[in-house]
């Protein structure tokens, strides 16, 4: 009888399995394959010898990452960039939920929606090159038409430090806060309009309204996208930080994350081991941080908690 219980369930999620297999597959060759190359970090890579057969070297790779002053920089840069990112991008797609799920107008809704996603779809290459059409330093609508009106001396935007983590930050925050936005007002349409009209007879203003049944209804997307942003918190966005700076080496100390650096010491420096070494230092602090986060999120409110 077990048998036939277990051809029975065997065959009955036979199509599922076959549809889940394409992804399977993908998956497998996209994300598993590719960790074989882990060793490249514990050896000293020569295109010759290949991944396998070059000599190993231990942990000299890593010695010669943390010894140099770069490893502060990248490191430094990196998480504090992606801990104003969760915080700003969290507040910015809390808020337009908020407002879109106070207003009434399908059309408006749909309207505003479409408006808010259109930044997060657009490439970040196309966003380089309209941010170089705003601050370039010859041809640049600011320094071409609102500096130059106004009388003040012209700024080489890209030989300025001072000024480009404002500006990421702000890049980073227009591009991806339409679509936390959507995700959080896909949850805020689901509650019924009973609990406000509930609270209204209580004598609740708009402000209590929001704060006691919205944000409530809200905690557990916001927790389970803060846990997915955490994980990623040693991965930083290398178009953002790499193709909108336009590479400019004068921006290096305030725009060289991880991404950029192991990027160019592979195809600038050609030291693969050097980078192979940063990517698996990134990749275990990232893996910590989640298991940090929701541990300390299942303390918190356990029934939120991922795992």
């Amino acid at each position: 009888m077990r048998k036939k219980r277990k051809s029975v369930k065997w065959k009955r999620y036979l199509p599922l399995y076959f549809m889940a297999l394409p992804a399977l597959v993908y998956l497998f060759i996209n994300n598993y394959l590719p960790m074989t190359g882990l060793v490249v970090a514990f050896k000293n890579f020569n295109y010759k010898d290949g991944i396998f057969g070059s000599p190993w070297c231990g942990f000299a790779n890593f010695e010669y990452l943390f010894s140099t002053s770069t490893s502060f920089i990248i490191t430094r840069n990196t998480i504090v960039y992606n801990a104003v990112f969760i915080i700003l991008n969290t507040v910015a797609g809390v808020a337009a939920a908020v407002l879109l799920n106070e207003i009434r107008s399908k059309k408006a809704v749909t309207v505003f929606q479409t408006t808010m996603i259109i930044p997060y779809l657009l490439s970040m290459i196309i966003i380089g090159y309209l941010v170089f059409a705003f601050l370039s330093s010859e041809n640049g609508f600011i320094n071409k038409h609102v500096l130059n009106f106004l009388g003040v001396e012209l700024i080489s935007w890209y030989a300025s430090p001072k000024v480009w983590p404002w500006l990421l930050i702000f890049i980073n925050t227009l591009k991806n806060f339409g679509f936390l936005a959507l995700i959080y007002y896909s949850t805020l349409i689901s509650v019924s309009n009973e609990y406000y009209e509930a609270a209204k007879l209580d004598g609740a203003n708009k402000w209590q309204q929001i704060w006691y049944i919205t944000i409530p209804y809200l905690k557990p997307t916001i927790i389970t996208m803060v846990l997915l942003s955490v994980g990623r918190v040693f991965y930083s966005d290398f178009g953002l930080f790499y193709q909108v700076p336009q590479n400019s080496g004068a921006l290096y100390s305030v725009t060289n994350t991880i991404d950029t650096y192991v990027y160019r010491s592979l195809i600038q420096l050609g030291d693969v081991g050097m980078a192979s070494a940063a990517g698996v230092y990134q990749s275990i602090v990232g893996f910590l941080l989640v298991l940090a986060a929701n541990a300390a999120v299942r303390k918190i409110s356990p029934d939120n908690a991922m795992f």
